[in-house]
């Protein structure tokens, strides 16, 4: 998490770095976890490199599979060992197919930024 400097009132936020190193490390924690995950990534400010203090992490995952609603199945991702606030949307497959069909501005935007890990 961000941390305050001893001598300082201002905080240190965790660079891209940082962040993708500990992203790529809670990956694979997230693998054994959720076996119905196909493919997990990053996007938003960290993705594009223009992060800042108080910018979170924008998740993506792709499973073969929910047992949720879409709305509901960031609840079973543990996000907090992760260094910065962070947000997680969970796919399936079929419902990727069909954003990818309809081809909006969201898929698109996602789909150029993403990294994937």
């Amino acid at each position: 998490m961000p941390v305050r400097s001893l001598d300082s009132s201002v905080l240190r936020w965790p660079n891209r770095a940082a962040v993708d190193a500990a992203a790529r490390r809670w990956a694979e924690t997230q693998r054994a976890l959720h076996p119905e995950l196909k493919k997990l990534g990053y996007f938003g400010s960290y993705a594009r490199g223009n992060w800042g203090v108080g910018s979170d992490l924008d998740l993506i995952a792709l499973v073969s599979h929910g047992k949720r609603p879409f709305g509901q199945r960031a609840m079973d991702w543990d996000l907090d060992p992760l260094p910065v606030p962070a947000e997680i949307l969970v796919y399936t497959e079929s419902e990727w197919a069909r954003l990818e069909q309809e081809g909006g501005r969201f898929f698109t935007t996602v789909t150029a930024e993403t990294v994937w890990i």
